[in-house]
């Protein structure tokens, strides 16, 4: 599977611009990777070995090491001994690394409810209570379901900015949509979606009421033509709309879509896992209330058939 050789080379910013804190924007710095996401999604399936991670990705060597090697300092993956002569290490999940589970059942949801294919494993979901499910997102105070519209944020302890992440040196991993995972199909439409860091740091700020160039601009400490590029191609997945609110000279806002606005669990758990595994010792930068029940959120994924919580250790694919 080739890469593109298009680059993000051009006028990154500087690595010691001031962006605003948010956790779920952390978590995107290490997780906004397509071929990291591969990555995630086979280890839930148990896979460990580089041998193994290679032949069902079929990514390069020197950047499946890359990647690795990423997750291992993150803290996400660790390294366990299965053979001593010639000794070698298979890769397998921390306590950090199993806490994603939630997040991959969102992506999971999300394209589900959006582009179902009953031939697709990561489709087909079995819960411990026995029936075929489809995750759902509740608050763990109240047990209702929550939307978007349906919680408010304030400013928590955390709360500030931060250096931006460094530009990443190695080129960015665009394959056209006809040759993802070819013969092994996995989440392909979320992995357009979400298998950049750009594209999902901007996701991730319109659901904190970001809508114009220069809101995204300023808060995410991207160059104007990567920006340009990612809200282009969100329009053009039907996540972002375009609406104009000036004519003369025209200038335009975006807005999410229904199906992007339904991807309002997925940034809720990289938000708690941000929180949780990222936070700084003053505390988690942003605060999510339920409007609903006037509690602070506690996320909880959820089997739709009999209301308990999903879980790795509760759930099977098909």
């Amino acid at each position: 599977m080739a890469e593109s050789s298009r680059t993000d080379s051009a006028d990154p910013p500087a690595p010691t611009q001031l962006v605003q804190a948010n956790s779920a924007t952390r978590a995107l710095n290490i997780l906004g990777d397509r071929w990291t996401l591969m990555i995630l999604y086979l280890t839930f399936q148990r896979v460990h070995r580089f041998d193994e991670f290679q032949s069902r990705i079929g990514l390069a060597r020197s950047l499946l090491i890359d990647r690795l090697r990423r997750l291992h300092k993150a803290g996400i993956l660790k390294k366990v001994l299965y053979q001593e002569r010639p000794a070698r290490e298979g890769y397998h999940l921390t306590d950090m690394g199993l806490d994603l589970y939630s997040v991959a059942l969102t992506i999971i949801r999300w394209e589900k409810r959006w582009f179902y294919d009953p031939a697709h494993p990561g489709h087909r979901l079995k819960h411990s209570c026995g029936k075929d499910f489809t995750p759902e997102f509740r608050c763990g105070h109240c047990g209702e379901l929550v939307s978007p519209r349906d919680v408010y944020v304030k400013e928590g302890p955390g709360a500030g900015f931060e250096p931006s992440p460094p530009p990443r040196a190695q080129r960015r991993s665009i394959v056209p949509a006809e040759g993802l995972n070819r013969d092994n199909p996995m989440l392909d439409r979320a992995f357009q979606v979400l298998g950049d860091r750009w594209t999902s740091h901007v996701i991730a700020g319109a659901f904190l009421g970001r809508r114009r160039f220069n809101d995204f601009q300023n808060a995410l400490g991207v160059a104007p033509n990567i920006l340009s590029d990612r809200l282009g191609r969100l329009v053009e997945l039907g996540v972002l709309k375009r609406v104009l609110y000036q004519e003369r000279p025209e200038r335009w806002e975006y807005r999410l879509t229904d199906e992007g606005r339904d991807l309002y669990p997925l940034i809720a758990e990289l938000n708690r896992w941000g929180d949780r595994w990222l936070a700084t010792d003053q505390g988690p930068p942003l605060i999510t209330y339920h409007r609903t029940c006037g509690h602070e959120l506690v996320p909880l994924v959820t089997c739709d058939q009999c209301g308990e919580p999903a879980t790795a250790f509760s759930v099977t694919q098909g």
